[in-house]
């Protein structure tokens, strides 16, 4: 009878001892993938991270596969989904996609970009979207953009451009040519020479304010002190642009930014002109679905883009962003909640932060832009 009772408590002793069990205790998240367990007593099977109710080991099995587990009878657990990638599994599965349409010589279905990844195509469409704010063929027409500006000024042939970029033909190219660079090859070539883009210096309570339109839409918001420092930081973003000074209908577009700037609940129903790299427009996508009044980590920004070691990228976005409140990088601070560096100054950014949390604060009338305050260039 004492060997009996013995031996069961040694079984008993190294069933509580197998690792696999102290992951299970610990939902330890790096075990997720090396094996599965299954609970007796509920007839499901989980993963060894799952945050549901621990089970008593007695009625726990251990399966190597998920396919083991549906065997023995067990179905998948609705809290962690194990038959389904893990999060980590979802990140690293899309960042490799991204990396092959980065490296595709031709445009990649949604189809097999599913099969590459080892998902339906409906469920990929999710799982990226989700993991870098945009959908794949978002992510791909924004590198695809970004190949094609860099091949440009390599002052390369453009139809030795638009087949490195993946084009078949030039007609397709020339078809979406000026959506991927907000103008003809050529002209994009001769630094945006003949390209049309209006502008105005008003003032708000953060400063002076330019606001300047293309064809597409709204292509600067530009904050700071000095009106004319403003205008040559736009004639440097477009050297060889035509810039006109805007008129009185100009000057109410001037107004509803400002309006925008002083009330930022009220939103900004105006077509922008977003012109960037395939990272950094990932970046600003992000950027736009922080709520108004929130804010966000840079790392927490890396991680929704799929980048989690990219935070001093995120920051180097940010900086570079031409669209001040439009696209809202003032709500990135750091770590600690510290605000950081902000491109327009510190205290504009703690200003636009404040304006945000006070939705009673009322915006300056449209008045406030007067004819006089236009800055023309000729």
């Amino acid at each position: 009878m004492t060997s009996l009772a013995s031996t069961t408590r040694r079984i008993n002793r190294n069933i509580r001892q197998d690792p696999r069990w102290a992951a299970i205790l610990a939902r330890d998240p790096a075990a997720d993938g090396t094996f599965f367990y299954s609970v007796r007593t509920t007839g499901v099977y989980c993963r060894p991270s799952c945050a549901a109710r621990r089970p008593l080991r007695e009625n726990v099995r251990f399966h190597a596969a998920c396919a083991d587990a549906e065997e023995a009878g067990f179905r998948p657990c609705k809290r962690c989904r194990p038959d389904q990638p893990s999060s980590g599994d979802r990140q690293a599965a899309v960042v490799a996609i991204c990396r092959y349409v980065e490296q595709a010589e031709h445009l990649p279905s949604l189809d097999e970009l599913a099969q590459r990844a080892k998902m339906s195509p409906s469920h990929f469409h999710r799982v990226f979207t989700s993991v870098t704010g945009l959908t794949p063929r978002g992510y791909a027409a924004a590198h695809r953009a970004a190949r094609v500006r860099r091949e440009l000024g390599r002052d390369r042939p453009v139809t030795e451009v638009l087949y490195q970029a993946g084009f078949n033909s030039s007609g397709r190219f020339y078809e979406v040519s000026n959506a991927l660079l907000g103008m003809t090859p050529s002209r994009y070539r001769a630094g945006g020479a003949q390209t049309e883009i209006r502008f105005a210096v008003g003032d708000c309570s953060l400063g002076s304010i330019l606001v300047a339109r293309s064809e597409r839409g709204v292509c600067a918001i530009l904050l700071g002190d000095d009106p004319d420092a403003l205008t040559r930081d736009l004639q440097a973003r477009f050297p060889r642009a035509n810039l006109t000074g805007g008129d009185a209908a100009f000057a109410r577009l001037v107004s509803t930014v400002v309006g925008f700037v002083e009330a930022p609940r009220r939103g900004l129903n105006l077509p922008l002109d977003i012109r960037g790299t395939a990272f950094q427009q990932l970046v600003w996508q992000a950027l736009q679905r922080i709520p108004v009044g929130s804010t966000a980590t840079y790392t927490e920004i890396a991680t929704r883009i799929g980048s989690p070691k990219s935070a001093r990228a995120v920051g180097r976005a940010c900086g570079a962003n031409p669209l001040a409140v439009a696209i809202p990088c003032h709500r990135v601070v750091r770590q600690d909640g510290d605000l950081s560096g902000y491109r327009w100054g510190v205290a504009r950014k703690r200003a636009l932060l404040a304006l945000e949390v006070n939705p009673a604060r009322q915006p300056l009338p449209s008045s406030h832009i007067a004819q006089n305050d236009i800055v023309t260039k000729r």
